[in-house]
């Protein structure tokens, strides 16, 4: 399902904190504490009601193509033909209650020719 669904934007900005966070953690050889706090923030986040919350998707090497509604890309490079999500710049956020997930923010990425 990929509607939209209004929220904080608060909580979007926090939710890209978290993502900027989790990215740097990656680079780090003591990244076991960290990635234990950034967990819980997203825990956190999972749960902000009863029934649901919000989550983020990093969608780095997938595949994108034109009929993606989930995202806003920018190509990098001459070629159109067999794109990959190189750079994820804004993570896909979603809505998530019951069983229905809703789109709460575009991701924003970075998509090459992987030929």
């Amino acid at each position: 399902m990929n509607e939209q669904i209004k929220v904080p934007k608060i909580y979007i900005d926090l939710l890209d904190q978290v993502f900027e966070i989790e990215k740097k953690v990656e680079s780090l050889t003591e990244s076991n504490s960290i990635s234990r706090n950034v967990s819980r923030l997203k825990e956190i986040f999972e749960q902000l009601e009863s029934d649901g919350g919000l989550v983020y998707h990093n969608p780095i090497g997938e595949a994108y193509n034109e009929t993606r509604t989930d995202i806003e890309a920018s190509i990098a490079g001459s070629s159109a033909d067999n794109l990959i999500i190189t750079e994820v710049i804004k993570p896909i956020v979603r809505y998530r209650k019951g069983g229905i997930t809703l789109i709460a923010r575009k991701g924003i990425v970075v998509a090459e020719s992987k030929s």
